[in-house]
């Protein structure tokens, strides 16, 4: 499972969240109710480091994990270490202050879904992706306040934009950027069906944890599912 928690204190926590959010089959992925579970446990941390580096997944799934983060009582500190894309973009924005790794990539764009029906069905699905996608961008714009206007977010999801560490701060995502971290790995992002996946995407920032590289790695030699539901 790509969720790893540590308590280092009695007082504060780290957690580590690779992988895709929600359900796949290959298994290297964190559900809402994975986080949720964990979370219960760490009753009285003060401090959380929340460590992301994910290429999204479900919509679903990570709006609860951020209402989950958001909803406990403790100062949350997001860390990107590589990316925040899609789905993990809106994650990495339930902490209290946001870092970036400066060789770190953020992306967002409009939920997407799979889906058969006639045309009514069809249309039915159309309005439900419009609600998650306006939920999306008021959940960005409240990060962003005065840095980017509601409209600006609008146009970058629907283009899918890309964002490196100084985009990201001058658009109001993060609040600081941290030094990068060493490439030590890579992703095959050619599986998520990205338009616009800059080079720089295909090398991710990671700790240097052997284990957690070597899971990551391992990772990266698996296919992702893509199930007929909400896919940010």
């Amino acid at each position: 499972m790509a969720l790893k928690i540590e308590n280092k204190a009695k007082d504060r926590a780290d957690i580590w969240l690779y992988g895709d959010i929600g359900e796949s089959w290959s298994g290297d992925s964190v559900t809402a109710k994975d986080l949720s579970d964990e979370l219960k446990n760490l009753a009285g941390v003060k401090e959380i480091t929340l460590r992301i580096n994910s290429p999204g997944g479900n919509v679903f799934d990570g709006l609860a994990m951020y209402n989950s983060l958001k909803k406990f009582p403790a100062r949350i500190v997001t860390e990107i270490d590589g990316m925040a894309l899609s789905i993990a973009s809106v994650v990495a924005l339930a902490g209290d202050e946001v870092r970036m790794a400066g060789n770190a990539v953020y992306m967002i764009h409009n939920p997407w879904t799979m889906t058969a029906g006639d045309s009514a069905e069809m249309r039915k699905v159309a309005d439900q992706l419009d609600l998650v996608r306006d939920s999306l961008a008021g959940t960005y714009a409240a990060k962003t306040k005065d840095k980017s206007t509601l409209e600006q977010i609008s146009d970058w999801m629907n283009a899918e934009t890309w964002f490196n560490a100084d985009e990201s701060l001058k658009a109001g995502f993060v609040d600081q950027i941290t030094d990068p971290i060493e490439i030590a790995a890579k992703y095959d992002l050619s599986r998520y069906r990205y338009k616009n996946t800059p080079v720089v995407a295909e090398k991710i920032a990671l700790p240097q944890d052997k284990a957690m590289r070597a899971m990551v790695a391992r990772m990266a030699l698996k296919c992702n599912s893509r199930r007929a539901c909400g896919q940010a």
